[in-house]
């Protein structure tokens, strides 16, 4: 994105509305007001909210609202920024637009890019790269505990923690690098600095944060769980009673479902996409076998696949036995979603219709049983869900995170150990030690992007929303 010129773009949702923003930033000030003056016919107070009418070219009124002016470097984006506010109508703000555009035409004002807002407010030093991106996530948070999460982040709870780890790591450089100046100072360095202790410190700060930012990751993207079964196990009633309402059609007709049915619930906060599939079976019917392809292929990027068996069935099925060897369907179905299945993704066997076999609730190791009908048990249900994504319900001090961080996390951790390795080699390895160092602070640098690729920012921002 280039930006040595001027900006502007509608920043709320498209649709009517009470209320509709319009953002002008401009990395030099007489440039923006160039475009005050046209439109408004008169120069602002920063900071102060003004009312009045917004001037077509001929100095008639396309709207009446309110003009708020931020002189850089004090605002969002760190440039001058002009703000109209006005109706939300999406044809008045379109005309509001087209004028700002026009009037702005000579000192060239053009459209912003998705994101370009937010981008210019981190290439400003506004704020570092997790925080902008979490203002997307604040943006696009699909539960309340995961907009609490955005806005710890937003507020610099995760750029705070990699900064300390950061500053750990760039102190203990320091003297690793200070020795090999002086190679006749480093003798037994390692051992009187305590650098290993040091180290070890530090791989514990970079465990418990890369733990939380698991947390901060599975709120932001949610847990994909894939119900599959043979048919008439009661996957969609199972659908049905997580999700408190008729989300998919339940008949005693086998293959009902033909397919996929996906509901996006909460349990503790944390968002979960539950998808029903078609029954797996033997079948000749070609629109029953689509669906039953699309089954495999939700299983093969589930995060959690939940197996449904009878327990009224009784035998095997009801047992759930992955080990029997008479080859039945069950067990064959068993071994078809274990092979299809990613290999990180959670098994869970959930044995339903428990009412009909006159058993109770329970929750074992890797297995439910339950009643989808009567509900009994569902409630063991949520609370497994929830261990299996690895949530633990109540923590406050959880912050959004995207696979970009707990990759770069996991980057500063394999380095962290190989700096170990060679300090147990003692001082004649001492520049490989901080070589690794060097490694895993840049691995950490690239989290709040002062070590950032332009491709990188060219992604992040432009799946932002346009005006932010």
């Amino acid at each position: 994105m280039r930006n040595d010129r001027s900006i502007c773009a509608v920043a709320t949702a498209p649709g009517k509305g009470a209320i509709g923003v319009l953002r002008i930033s401009g990395p030099r000030a007489d440039e923006v007001n160039v475009v005050a003056d046209a439109v408004l016919g008169r120069h602002l107070q920063p900071r102060v909210a003004t009312y009045g009418p917004f001037l077509a070219a001929d100095g008639s009124a396309i709207d009446y609202g309110l003009a708020l002016l931020f002189p850089a470097p004090h605002s969002y984006t760190g440039e001058t920024v002009l703000e109209l506010q006005g109706h939300g109508g999406p044809v008045v703000m379109q005309m509001l637009l087209q004028r700002v555009l026009a009037a702005g035409a000579g000192v060239g004002l053009r459209l912003a890019a998705p994101g370009e807002f937010t981008e210019r407010a981190f290439l400003n030093d506004k704020m570092d790269l997790a925080q902008a991106e979490a203002v997307s996530d604040l943006i696009e948070a699909s539960t309340e505990q995961a907009a609490r999460s955005a806005t710890r982040s937003l507020q610099g709870v995760f750029s705070q923690q990699i900064g300390l780890i950061a500053e750990e790591l760039l102190s203990l450089r320091m003297l690793v690098e200070a020795t090999l100046d002086f190679p006749e100072e480093e003798i037994e360095f390692l051992e009187n600095a305590n650098a290993l202790g040091r180290l070890a410190a530090i791989d514990a700060h970079l465990q418990k944060v890369l733990a939380t930012a698991r947390q901060g990751a599975l709120l932001r993207q949610g847990l994909g769980v894939v119900l599959v079964g043979a048919p008439n196990v009661g996957k969609s009633s199972l659908l049905n009673a997580l999700a408190g309402s008729e989300v998919a059609i339940v008949t005693p007709i086998a293959g009902t479902t033909r397919d996929r049915v996906t509901q996006a619930i909460a349990i503790g906060g944390v968002p979960l996409n539950i998808i029903d599939t078609a029954g797996l079976r033997e079948t000749q019917d070609p629109i029953e076998q689509i669906g039953i392809e699309r089954t495999w292929a939700e299983v093969a990027r589930a995060d959690v696949v939940v197996h449904l068996v009878d327990a009224s069935a009784g035998g095997e099925t009801a047992q759930a036995d992955r080990t029997d060897s008479a080859g039945s369907a069950d067990s064959s179905l068993f071994r078809a979603i274990d092979s299809r299945a990613p290999a990180g993704a959670a098994r869970l066997v959930v044995v339903n219709k428990i009412d009909l076999a006159g058993e109770r609730a329970a929750a074992i190791e890797g297995q439910v049983r339950l009643s989808a009908l009567t509900g009994e048990g569902i409630d063991l249900m949520r609370e497994t869900l929830l261990r299996l994504a690895g949530f633990q319900p109540g923590a406050e001090d959880v912050f959004t995170a995207r696979e970009r961080h707990l990759q770069a996390l996991r980057e500063a951790l394999d380095h962290v150990a190989q700096a170990r390795a060679h300090g147990r080699q003692g001082d004649q390895a001492l520049d490989l030690f901080a070589e690794e160092l060097r490694l895993s602070h840049r691995a950490l640098g690239r989290i709040t992007g002062e070590v950032t690729a332009d491709d990188l920012l060219g992604v992040i921002f432009s799946r932002f929303c346009i005006g932010k």
